[in-house]
């Protein structure tokens, strides 16, 4: 638009301009917004005044929480926001972002999920920060029956012996969380519709975590689980393995046929971790052979010969393999 025309539509531009504006387009500008900024509109005019409060998406993360000076709020003043939101936001909430600073809390998480259960929460992300023990999450939590997307992190759960499940659920986070191996398991298997599964967990389990998970697409996993077991993934195609420095694939022992045999669909296969195993223990190939993965990306520690066997056999067992990356662990060993 050339100068004139623009001081032509300055001049014809009613001064009531954005009064007028259709409720769709208002509700357009507000979501391209920061919530931070989404607020400040407020100021407009009177019309504009609580139009934030029908926003369906809130994103409370640390550019919400930062001042000018680049520090943080203080926790009374991260209460003070969330209170106002559940005393003037009206309507639903399908997405909900939640991410308090590490050196802050947030003391009215369980009325925020309450309140989220009742106001049609579709995706909801709760970051908490680390404590000396992990926030338990209410039984409301257990109530919001239309997540369909779902991460948590330094949580507790434990749910109620009523709980069905969340069987709308498709993609489901859980990073530094607090739960028995059975319960993860059991949550994990009444999410009949679970696409997506990331678990980063930095404690060892007891038991096997078995994940019973049909319509499994991709999974990712991070931490030091002993042993982890898919015992039900036919349509599983990405499948990422990687440890927190010190964590295990396995327990003293590692079945790497068992843990492979029922990856018919896979297609993306990216390992990153130490084996727990034998070298003598591990077959030169997989009594199957793998026909569907086309990509491997694995880290293998040419001093560990147990790594190296698993390698030899996994690259063995992928007769149509199309691209390969091998990720080499250099030792910086002392001059003498």
């Amino acid at each position: 638009m050339s100068p004139e025309d623009k001081k032509h539509c300055c001049l014809t531009l009613p001064p009531d301009a954005l009064n007028n504006l259709p409720e769709n387009v208002i509700d357009s500008i507000l979501m391209c917004l920061p919530f931070k900024d989404a607020v400040r509109t407020s100021v407009l005019s009177n019309n504009w005044r609580y139009k934030w409060c029908g926003l369906p998406e809130l994103t409370l993360d640390e550019a919400v929480w930062t001042t000018k000076k680049n520090l943080f709020f203080h926790t009374t003043e991260i209460t003070k926001i969330i209170s106002h939101i559940l005393i003037f936001h009206a309507g639903p909430i399908t997405k909900f972002i939640l991410c308090v600073p590490k050196s802050r809390s947030c003391h009215m998480i369980d009325d925020l999920i309450y309140f989220l259960s009742k106001n049609g929460i579709q995706h909801l992300v709760l970051e908490l920060p680390f404590r000396d023990s992990p926030h338990k999450l209410p039984s409301s939590f257990f109530k919001c029956l239309q997540l369909r997307h779902l991460t948590l992190q330094n949580c507790l759960i434990i749910p109620p012996p009523a709980f069905k499940g969340f069987d709308r659920l498709i993609r489901l986070e859980l990073c530094e969380v607090t739960i028995s191996s059975k319960l993860l398991g059991s949550l994990i298997s009444h999410c009949l519709l679970l696409e997506h599964l990331v678990l980063h967990i930095a404690y060892s389990y007891s038991n096997v975590v078995e994940i019973n998970a049909p319509r499994l697409r991709s999974f990712y996993f991070a931490g030091s689980i002993r042993s982890i077991f898919l015992k039900n993934a036919p349509l599983l195609e990405k499948l990422l393995l990687t440890d927190n420095e010190t964590g295990y694939l396995g327990a003293e022992k590692w079945d790497i046929v068992k843990f492979f045999e029922s990856f018919s669909a896979l297609e993306h296969l990216c390992v990153n971790m130490l084996f727990a195993a034998e070298a003598g223990e591990i077959p030169t190939r997989l009594p199957f052979d793998l026909n569907c993965v086309k990509q491997l990306y694995i880290t293998v520690d040419l001093y560990d010969s147990a790594e190296v066997s698993c390698a030899c056999c996994l690259i063995s067992s992928f007769p149509y393999l199309q691209y390969m990356e091998i990720q080499i662990i250099e030792w910086n060993f002392p001059q003498t």
